[in-house]
């Protein structure tokens, strides 16, 4: 939803921001209330090539978002910045754009700025950092993206500073970036962690089938290799690695052990192979009459199976 990515909803501020005078925070204000809405045509906006998150991914604000710029165009402007190589890259807007694209409109009014890679990088997060339809994928490469932007900022640690994260006046970028988004700062770690997965992996971290936690402190430390076969053997086998084998499977990393076979090993320990059989609905529909429900359909399958399993008892005792 376009409302989203307004900035006077964000509760973040950019690094800079932090350490400014209201003085100079008001001039900063009329200076964008003095900025110019123009029309760009649609060909010369292109997407922020570094953006952590999904665009046309469904969803309920995607929809009413489309339905208003359908009705009534573009209500708020894109914020863009120059490309080197000619038009101007989007920083605030992506979803705003495809819907445009979508529903065929030619141009978009834009407010064009010139900010610096840093500056992107942490504008492009923070205008849409705040929705509460985010993937766990989606939350990661956001933080790493701006985590990165903000340590270039602050330049290099002091020595004997914090390993996660850069000095900037006496602080921690991840310890600011952990009171901007109302995250803990292991949180922002964990989240971290999760673009070292597989793309696979992460999938599955978002659909829920990879639990947060053993992916982020264990699995995500695991080789490619390892991560490879662990993937394979979860689709294989329909299993999913709970906190105490991932646990293990780290630990064997760490030690150079974890082969093929002792994932196979770890993965079977604590959930044995389940049998999984899927009836589909067009052979199903041949027995049943269409007012049965699902749960009518497996009561009477239950049923069946149960006078099934008597008479092979009856036969195996004559």
């Amino acid at each position: 939803m376009a409302g989203a990515e307004k900035t006077a909803n964000m509760k973040l501020s950019r690094l800079d921001d932090l350490f400014k005078t209201d003085a100079e925070r008001e001039a900063d204000l009329e200076a964008e209330q003095a900025e110019k809405i123009v029309e760009l045509p649609a060909d010369q906006i292109y997407p922020y090539a570094r953006q952590p998150y999904s665009i046309d991914r469904p969803t309920p604000d995607l929809v009413r978002l489309m339905d208003s710029i359908e009705q009534i165009g573009i209500a708020e402007p894109l914020i863009v910045r120059p490309r080197t190589e000619g038009g101007y890259e989007i920083i605030s807007g992506h979803r705003r754009d495809y819907c445009a694209r979508t529903v065929g409109l030619e141009t978009r009014p834009a407010i064009i700025r010139n900010y610096t890679d840093e500056e992107a990088d942490i504008l492009v997060v923070d205008y849409n950092i705040n929705r509460e339809d985010l993937l766990p994928s989606e939350k990661a490469k956001a933080y790493k993206l701006r985590l990165d932007a903000m340590k270039r900022k602050a330049g290099r640690p002091a020595k004997n500073s914090a390993q996660v994260g850069q000095n900037f006046k006496g602080r921690v970028s991840v310890e600011i970036l952990a009171e901007q988004v109302n995250e803990s700062r292991m949180q922002i770690q964990r989240y971290i962690r999760l673009t070292y997965l597989l793309p696979g992996l992460l999938e599955k971290v978002d659909s829920g089938n990879l639990k947060f936690v053993p992916a982020a402190d264990y699995i995500s430390h695991l080789s490619e290799k390892e991560q490879t076969y662990l993937e394979m053997v979860m689709e294989r086998d329909e299993l999913c690695p709970s906190l105490n084998q991932a646990k293990q499977l780290k630990k064997l990393s760490d030690e150079g052990k974890l082969e093929n076979a002792a994932i196979d090993l770890i993965m079977r320990l604590e959930k044995p192979l389940e049998r999984k059989v899927t009836l589909r609905n067009d052979r199903l529909k041949t027995y049943f009459p269409e007012s049965y429900t699902p749960k009518q359909i497996e009561n009477v399958i239950i049923r069946l199976l149960e006078d099934w399993q008597r008479k092979r008892k009856h036969e195996m005792t004559r």
